[in-house]
């Protein structure tokens, strides 16, 4: 099923939206540091991927990722029901219409 354009587009502007709010949490952004302070120490050794420092660089930006995924997942998730419900609304509310303008004119 293929989405209209406006509506790619809008979840695009969101999904750029959460990305920016993700990039600046505070959490997030301390594991970031110490992601970066462990990529770092490991150009100290020669075999990289052999030295403690490399698996805890490799742990820790798993971490991070995970961090993100989670919010990226959590808030998707969050806009994916709101928006479920703000069109369940919509069409409840056009029922309505539809059966109240059937009742009025069924009553003359």
């Amino acid at each position: 099923m293929d989405f209209p354009p406006w509506l790619e587009q809008a979840i695009q502007v969101r999904l750029d939206e959460v990305t920016a709010q993700i990039e600046h949490d505070p959490k997030l952004s301390r594991v970031r540091e110490e992601t970066d302070e462990a990529f770092e120490a490991l150009f100290e050794g020669e075999d990289v991927e052999q030295t403690p420092e490399y698996a805890e660089w490799e742990n820790r930006y798993i971490v991070s990722k995970g961090i993100e995924n989670e919010r990226l997942y959590m808030q998707g998730l969050r806009d994916g029901i709101q928006f479920t419900v703000s069109l369940l609304g919509q069409l409840m509310s056009e029922e309505t219409n539809t059966k109240t303008d059937q009742t009025i004119n069924a009553n003359p």
